[in-house]
């Protein structure tokens, strides 16, 4: 079904991350109609739209070190009605790239902003990892500066969901090398490169391993680390018979049955129903027979 744009909105459009049969009409449908697209390099974006014969549409470059400056001139655009779509290089504009300051500024003057949604590294390379993914945390790139780098580390010491960094080739020697440092050798990880392109590879390994391999060999190809969550430091205390009891008593206090509040006392805890209904019945009548 054909679109119409919204004047004076931003359409954050999702690009293909490596195979450019992953591009979506709407997202083609999106680009031939705005007014203009903001991209992180012109050139790449020029050579997409050139491969889906997208006719010519006015480019202008948005990236990290002009964000401020030409953030505030889409901006202006925007307010006078045009429509602007922003895209990366590849991938969700927003996630690690600098579309993220572009939408903070729309939102902060209530301009409209919709998304186009396509692929994102990070997500895919969680769904093909193995590790768990029913929580999840994105670290982004690690930074070179050792002491924000460091602070980074330091945070995630001891997080217990599964994490999910982006690294380039050049840093990926010292990147393995410090996780394995951190959260040890056995830790499990896999790497993902090259995602959706034609040297796609998952490597599910260890933290050892993986440092071990990329001490002796160069990294090549961009990737998506994604590492399991360390255990938690300790197992929650097993509920005590008087801890069952107390829970049954509250809930009889909030209008259970007496066998009805051991019944669910019992499935918090653990503990026997018969034994909890007899802890109870032994403090005063209980004025029932247990079911």
């Amino acid at each position: 079904m054909s679109q119409t744009l919204e004047k004076g909105a931003l359409y954050v459009v999702g690009t293909p991350i490596g195979n450019l049969g992953d591009f979506s009409p709407r997202a083609r449908e999106t680009l031939e109609q705005a007014d203009f697209i903001a991209a992180e390099d012109t050139r790449v974006t020029r050579a997409l739209l050139n491969h889906f014969g997208i006719g010519h549409r006015p480019l202008v470059s948005y990236f990290e070190h002009n964000k401020r400056s030409r953030g505030e001139a889409i901006l202006q655009r925007l307010r006078a009605g045009e429509t602007c779509a922003l895209v990366s290089d590849a991938g969700m504009p927003a996630v690690s790239d600098p579309g993220e300051t572009l939408i903070a500024a729309c939102a902060a003057e209530n301009l409209p902003v919709y998304v186009v949604p396509g692929p994102t590294a990070a997500i895919s390379a969680l769904a093909v990892s193995g590790l768990p993914t029913g929580r999840f945390t994105f670290e982004g790139f690690l930074s070179m500066n050792k002491r924000s780098r460091r602070e980074h580390l330091r945070q995630v010491e001891r997080e217990t969901r599964t994490m999910i960094f982006y690294e380039a080739p050049h840093k990926l020697r010292r990147t393995l090398g410090d996780l394995e440092k951190l959260f040890g050798g056995q830790r499990r990880i896999a790497l993902v490169r090259e995602l959706t392109k034609v040297h796609e590879e998952v490597w599910r390994t260890t933290l050892q391993e993986a440092a071990a391999h990329y001490r002796e060999q160069e990294a090549r190809g961009e990737f998506v680390l994604v590492v399991a969550g360390a255990q938690p430091l300790a197992e929650e205390e097993p509920y005590t018979l008087e801890d069952a009891v107390e829970l049954a008593r509250d809930l009889a206090a909030e209008g259970c049955s007496a066998s009805e509040a051991a019944k669910q006392a019992a499935k918090q805890t653990g503990h026997r129903k018969a034994e909890i209904y007899r802890a109870l019945a032994e403090e005063k009548p209980l004025g029932e027979t247990e079911e």
